[in-house]
């Protein structure tokens, strides 16, 4: 086979065959038809990520005015991540019942539901209960990002899925700086009273998202929702266990993100502008670096780059609780953006574990070649939506933290306590789950040789 095989059914543009593990149909023609969706995937989910984070930036231009104390400005971001997770869940089945395409197209367009009331409502006045229903309908958002991972799977044969879902993922987590970055040039420009400016932008923005998914995307018929396949993936604890670790890294990412400039407002006394100019800076750079983490587990390994990774956090959050004992902004600043660079890079070595860890499972069970590759594609399609959900969720565990820190404290180290402590638990699973060797049989000596001693059964995913 050297060409997929097109077919028009109802409901838009369908490739009927699709093997990315065969070297000759890649090359000739699915390499090029793989990467053109993944371009305009990457946009959806761009947009997605910005509407998700939206809030990140409106607490920015709610001064004293709005009547909203701190706690209740977290409690705002708070209920669109947890919405943003659950939504993900759905999302996933969505991609195979309805096509990968035509799913984009209608999630890229659901945007405009928050974002069109968020600009109604924007204004001092508006009630607090009105601006958490908007803030929920955002969690749409958040449901891109798993519809998107699952299509973009399916699209890419293993050897590059490490690379594709990074990018995949770190261009969709770039929405996140980006809208912070428009909300900085509202706020240095127009100025803190004209937060509509900014979803003024992101209206057609939206449009535009959902209009290129309609023209150049293509849905996979061979992509089929499977029940067995996802009450199996519930029930395999690798899944659940990789669900914990994504808590650490994703869940990292967007609750920092989310947080980070009301962090800056509420413990170090920055004005919006201030906190706007520097909140953009850590979600850029760690939306960045997550196609390295990818390509760095493709060539070393996820486990081992997840293990260093974690352990680099645990460092990083030990310098933010230093600083925020000491109220030192520019080692806080250090330590945080570290964060943030080393959360990027761990989203893109775990998503890269999903797909190894369960073709492993299959070699480990006596099957090769396509049906392992089949088997690994099949669990691990099912399995992303619930790690995704609940990693996401995770972002709503750190700003609950933050809440909770600064309710009672009036500041957020004892969150960094809780976060450093969390990070050295990911670091243990990490090592004991998929690195740690089978204790060896003694030789002779005691010892057994070094050729013969067992390998890390999952250090290569």
């Amino acid at each position: 086979m050297t060409a997929p095989t097109t077919a028009s059914r109802t409901g838009g543009r369908w490739i009927e065959q699709w093997d990315p593990e065969d070297e000759t149909f890649w090359r000739e023609t699915g390499e090029k038809v793989a990467r053109r969706n993944l371009l305009f995937s990457v946009l959806s989910e761009h947009i997605g990520f910005s509407v998700w984070s939206l809030w990140s930036v409106m607490v920015l231009f709610m001064g004293p005015e709005y009547g909203i104390d701190p706690a209740g400005k977290f409690f705002l971001i708070a209920v669109a991540t947890l919405v943003g997770g659950i939504v993900r869940v759905p999302y996933t089945f969505a991609v195979a019942r309805f096509g990968g395409r035509n799913w984009t197209v209608f999630s890229a367009a659901m945007l405009l539901l928050p974002t069109v009331a968020a600009a109604v409502v924007m204004e001092p006045g508006t009630s607090y209960g009105t601006y958490l229903l908007v803030a929920v309908a955002t969690g749409v958002g958040g449901g891109n990002f798993a519809s998107s991972m699952t299509n973009i799977n399916a699209f890419f044969p293993l050897r590059k899925k490490g690379w594709a879902l990074g990018l995949n993922a770190g261009g969709g987590n770039i929405g996140v700086p980006v809208v912070q970055l428009a909300g900085l040039l509202v706020i240095g420009t127009a100025g803190a009273a004209h937060p509509r400016i900014v979803l003024g932008v992101y209206i057609p923005l939206v449009v535009l998202s959902a209009v290129c998914a309609a023209l150049f995307m293509d849905n996979l018929a061979p992509v089929r929702n499977d029940t067995g396949a996802a009450k199996e993936a519930a029930k395999d604890a690798h899944t659940w266990i990789m669900a914990f670790l994504y808590v650490g890294t994703f869940g990292s990412f967007i609750g920092y993100s989310f947080a980070f400039g009301l962090v800056l407002q509420t413990q170090f006394g920055r004005t919006p502008l201030q906190a706007a100019s520097l909140t953009f800076i850590g979600p850029l750079l760690g939306s960045l670096i997550r196609p390295v983490g990818g390509s760095l587990a493709d060539r070393f390994g996820g486990a081992r780059i997840t293990l260093w990774n974690f352990a680099a956090m645990a460092v990083a959050a030990g310098v933010v609780l230093a600083a925020s004992v000491q109220k030192s902004l520019a080692v806080f600043l250090v330590g945080f953006i570290a964060l943030f660079v080393l959360s990027g890079l761990g989203n893109g070595s775990t998503y890269k574990m999903i797909p190894g860890i369960f073709q492993a499972k299959a070699v480990a069970r006596g099957m090769g070649g396509e049906e392992a590759a089949a088997y690994g594609r099949r669990l691990s399609g099912a399995a992303m939506g619930l790690i995704g959900a609940v990693g996401a969720i995770g972002g709503l565990g750190i700003n609950l933290a933050f809440r909770q820190s600064f309710l009672t404290a009036g500041t957020g180290t004892a969150a960094f306590v809780a976060f450093l402590a969390f990070y050295a638990a990911c670091s243990a699973v990490t090592w004991a789950v998929y690195l740690r060797t089978a204790t060896p049989r003694a030789g002779r000596a005691g010892r057994e040789p070094a050729a013969e001693r067992p390998a890390p059964v999952y250090a290569e995913v």
